[in-house]
Parts: structure tokens; C-alpha cells; sequence
């Protein structure tokens, strides 16, 4: 019974939190270098998701929705790891490769402390830096396959976000305007009122003669 329970809490993994439960198993092989594309893009897909579930409730700010766009976009056609398009790594390769893939441990860190503390600006930031780093991972093996700046990706999507953000401030205008027009209206539409007014006048006008 208690090894049944065992492995039961080990396969167990937290839905909000899938890259806690893959990263024992993701530790790449230094030998075969194929293994660190494959956990680049297994870490960037998993804290991504992350991220989504985190913000899914709420409307995401241009940020943070720009965050999500620029991981897409490097995950985008992700080669497999025995694509004889792959470029062979030099020593040099190799080794910015191991760098880029210890930023990505260094910000997955600091991405589940921004979970913890529910801080969804500080998560979209992770998530940029460690796409960033997956992107130069990908760079390494695909040279020539062009891969979008993040600068690139959140002009498009800050100019995206400001038109959805105008057509939902745009009822709220219109009905700020009907709801004005009707007072001024109300106002206006009294002409028995002006009627009483004018005609008293005339009235004390015509005995003054």
C-alpha cells in the first residue's frame, strides 16, 4: 500500500505548474546535443502554459499578451531533434548553448516566484527572458531561420491592443453621449413650460398698453 501511494504523488503533477513536475526528467544529455533543443522547447511550451492559465481570466494587458506572441512565434515549426537540417555544433556552439540553457533555469526560478506571489506582469517578464534564451538555443542549430524580436512582436501587438481596447471603450462613449443628450433633451422639451413663460409676458405686456 505504500509504494502504491509512492508512485502515485510521483506522477501526480500540478496542472498549474507542469514544468515543476517535468524538470527531474528533462536534464539533457551533455553528449548528445540534440537534447537541449528538445528541452529548450520543452521548457518554454510548459511555462507558456503556465502563463496562459495565469492570465486566461482577465483581460491581458499588451504585455503580457505580447509575451505570449513572442513564444509562439520562436516555438513556431520547432524542428525535431533528428532534422538532418540541423546544424552540427561547434565546441563554441556547444558551450553558448549550455549559457543560454542556464538562463533559462535562472529566470524559470524567478518565473515560480512570480507564481507564488500571483504577480502576472512579473511572469510575463520570465517568460520573455526565457524565450529569449530559447530562441538563441534554436539559433545555434538553425543559423538561417529568422526568428522575431521581441521589439518586432510587441509594436504589432501594443498596436493591436490599443484598437481593442478603443472598440470597448467606444459603447461606453456613445452611451455616455446618449445618456447626456437625454438630459439635454429632457431640458429642452418643456416648450409648455417656455409656452407659460412667454405668454405671461406677452399678457403683462398687453395691459402695460
Amino acid at each position: 500500500m505504500a509504494e502504491e501511494n509512492s508512485s502515485s504523488s510521483e506522477t501526480s503533477v500540478d496542472t498549474t505548474d507542469l514544468y515543476r513536475g517535468a524538470a527531474p526528467k528533462s536534464r539533457p544529455d551533455i553528449s548528445d546535443t540534440c537534447q537541449w533543443l528538445k528541452v529548450a522547447s520543452e521548457r518554454l511550451s510548459q511555462v507558456r502554459y503556465v502563463f496562459l492559465i495565469q492570465i486566461e481570466d482577465g483581460i491581458p494587458s499588451a504585455s503580457q499578451r505580447a509575451a505570449l506572441e513572442y513564444s509562439d512565434a520562436v516555438l513556431m515549426g520547432w524542428p525535431d531533434g533528428d532534422d538532418p537540417h540541423l546544424q552540427k555544433l561547434t565546441e563554441a556552439q556547444i558551450a553558448d548553448v549550455m549559457e543560454h540553457s542556464g538562463c533559462v533555469e535562472k529566470y524559470l526560478r524567478k518565473f515560480r516566484k512570480a507564481e507564488r506571489d500571483d504577480d502576472s506582469e512579473a511572469m510575463a517578464e520570465s517568460l520573455i527572458r526565457v524565450t529569449e534564451n530559447v530562441a538563441q538555443i534554436r539559433k545555434n542549430f538553425q543559423p538561417d531561420f529568422l526568428l522575431p524580436t521581441f521589439a518586432e512582436i510587441r509594436r504589432v501587438v501594443e498596436e493591436e491592443w490599443n484598437e481593442d481596447m478603443a472598440k470597448i471603450a467606444a459603447p461606453d462613449l456613445k452611451g455616455a453621449r446618449l445618456r447626456s443628450g437625454f438630459q439635454v433633451e429632457g431640458v429642452a422639451d418643456r416648450p409648455h413650460s417656455a409656452g407659460a413663460g412667454s405668454g405671461s409676458a406677452d399678457a403683462h405686456a398687453g395691459a402695460a398698453d
